[in-house]
């Protein structure tokens, strides 16, 4: 099934001020769920965290509630925050990386960021020291106050969507957020880790750092080029 990309004209005024007519694009996934995007310079992001359960060739994605059996997966699964779906709208799915190695999670037309491209991403909104002010979604509604310096000026509406821990846990929800790339990194002599990125409730550092492929993160799908 192939993605569904919608132009969808939209016309906005606020008193005397008129917005020129401007192109929205919503991107559906397979099993139906619409995606607002956004440009980010030269980058097509989703401004939404995916939530699919199935892969694009329609096979579903094993969904493991089971702490134990997360824990000593070496396959792909996802799982709702808390093994509660009530999270899955404002949040999205939290996958292990085992999904994200098949290339069948995005939409067709889009993929998981690689390192490189959360690169050109940060650069774009200042640099790491900012750049996670600029994409944390503004207010409390979702986040843990304060915070700190979220101005969502890129518009990619980053929210704190938490983890799971490679033991099965869940941690940190509207405390941070986290989204996998599909880079992998050896860490001295160990086996390959995989570089992710987070964005913390109280400050506005977009963080770069190397987690187990047994973890849960959120998705973000970029556009191919």
């Amino acid at each position: 099934m192939l993605a569904c990309i919608l132009l969808i004209p939209v016309l906005t005024g606020c008193g005397s001020r008129q917005k020129e007519e401007e192109n929205v694009i919503k991107i559906s996934d397979i099993d139906g769920n619409s995606y607002g995007t956004v440009q980010i310079g030269d980058q097509l992001w989703m401004a939404e965290d995916l939530k699919t359960t199935h892969y694009t060739d329609g096979s579903p994605i094993p969904m493991v509630e089971n702490y134990d059996e997360w824990a000593n997966l070496a396959l792909p699964a996802f799982s709702w925050y808390n093994n509660d779906s009530v999270y899955a709208s404002d949040f999205g799915a939290l996958y292990n990386w085992y999904v994200v190695e098949t290339e069948m999670l995005c939409p067709e037309g889009w993929h998981v960021p690689s390192d490189e491209e959360w690169i050109t991403l940060e650069k774009i909104l200042g640099g790491a020291e900012i750049a996670g002010g600029a994409l944390k979604e503004e207010g409390t509604a979702f986040w843990k106050t304060p915070n700190t310096e979220a101005s969502n000026e890129s518009g990619f509406a980053a929210r704190p969507g938490g983890y799971r821990s490679y033991n099965g846990t869940f941690n940190l929800m509207r405390i941070s957020g986290y989204w996998w790339s599909t880079s992998q990194k050896s860490w001295y002599g160990a086996a390959d880790k995989i570089l992710y990125r987070n964005v913390l409730y109280d400050d506005q550092v977009f963080y770069r750092d190397i987690a187990e492929k047994t973890n849960g993160f959120s998705v973000r799908c970029v556009q191919d080029q």
